[in-house]
């Protein structure tokens, strides 16, 4: 079967070539790959700016039919629709295991950067991963459960109150998303983005956000005090990893505020004005992917529309066409771009 393989570390490197099918033990599943979405840490992958165990296939967002079982799964059947976390092995012993807070697991193994992923044809996950797909789910909506799982889980770091005034900075893929569940949450949100990020925030409005910011033609500090009577934004969820972008979230913020770290940033090391989270008192937390707990609920948002999948996939592209997607992605005028595998 064709893949979308990383072949070796550094910038490029990411190759089609012909893999073997995978096999499944009795404890996974084996899934048909319907779509799997590209996500922001894909790019980073294929920057060079993100390690995985190369040569490894990408795509860890994904959704398709169950099309073979291991003897040990009891819960699914042939045919099923489903999805899966990322989760693909763990130690089982340590004690963020024990609390199935998986994604801190020293040892855990992701589907898409150390075990072969979703830009292919078949993939194989571990029966505890897989979930089943809401009726109204589609297997295209269902390409960034993922993504959404993210950014539920960044979300519920933080507690929101109705009509609580929250900054989500960056209208990529997880800031649309993260700004959605706010808005299920009852929070009354503030997107901002760039000019070349025009089609993005139009979007954001499509979706229902309530504030939508250029802050190269506006100034975000204007309507944060027009909102707060000049307190500042009550949560910020940073969903850009870029310096500039976390230093105006955490002046933005009032007294006693909660900033979220979302976004990846391209180097480990950022200078932070510390001044500000002590003078200020704010409380300031990072969020690492998503846990098992996410993915229900994250589920039910998009079953019932909270969530507006659809919209968000602008263009579908078959795996062939990774540098096609790479530059719509880039230059901002794709929002999510959902992969095909080869016939």
């Amino acid at each position: 079967m064709k893949a979308l393989v990383k072949t070796a570390l550094g910038a490029g490197n990411l190759e089609v070539i012909e893999r073997e099918e995978p096999q499944i033990n009795a404890d996974q599943v084996k899934i048909k790959v319907k779509y799997a979405g590209i996500c922001g840490s894909d790019i980073h992958t294929f920057e060079g700016n993100y390690k995985v165990a190369a040569p490894v296939t990408l795509g860890h967002e994904f959704a398709g039919e169950i099309v073979e079982l291991g003897a040990n799964v009891k819960d699914f059947k042939i045919g099923d629709r489903v999805t899966s976390e990322t989760t693909f092995e763990i130690c089982g012993t340590c004690r963020y295991c024990k609390e199935k807070k998986y994604n801190l697991c020293a040892t855990r193994k992701g589907i898409g950067t150390q075990q072969d992923g979703a830009f292919t044809n078949y993939v194989i996950a571990r029966k505890e991963s897989v979930h089943r797909l809401p009726e109204n789910v589609t297997f295209l909506d269902a390409s960034i459960t993922e993504a959404a799982a993210c950014a539920y889980h960044g979300v519920d770091k933080a507690t929101i109150h109705q009509k609580d005034i929250v900054l989500v900075l960056g209208p990529g893929p997880i800031g649309l998303l993260v700004a959605q569940i706010v808005k299920a949450k009852g929070g009354t949100v503030v997107m901002t983005g760039l000019s070349q990020d025009a089609k993005r925030l139009a979007e954001a409005k499509t979706l229902g956000i309530d504030y939508t910011v250029d802050i190269q033609t506006e100034s975000p500090r204007t309507v944060i005090d027009g909102l707060t009577e000049g307190y500042g934004a009550d949560i910020c969820f940073d969903c850009t990893g870029v310096v500039p972008s976390m230093q105006m979230g955490m002046d933005l913020l009032r007294k006693q505020g909660q900033y979220i770290q979302v976004g990846i940033f391209a180097k480990n090391e950022v200078v932070v004005d510390f001044s500000k989270i002590i003078q200020k008192e704010l409380v300031v937390s990072g969020s690492r992917s998503q846990n098992t707990h996410d993915w229900e609920p994250t589920l039910d948002l998009m079953n019932s529309g909270a969530i507006q999948a659809a919209a968000m996939i602008t263009h579908k592209m078959k795996i062939d066409e990774w540098d096609k997607a790479y530059k719509l992605l880039k230059s901002g005028e794709a929002i999510k771009i959902a992969l095909e595998p080869l016939a």
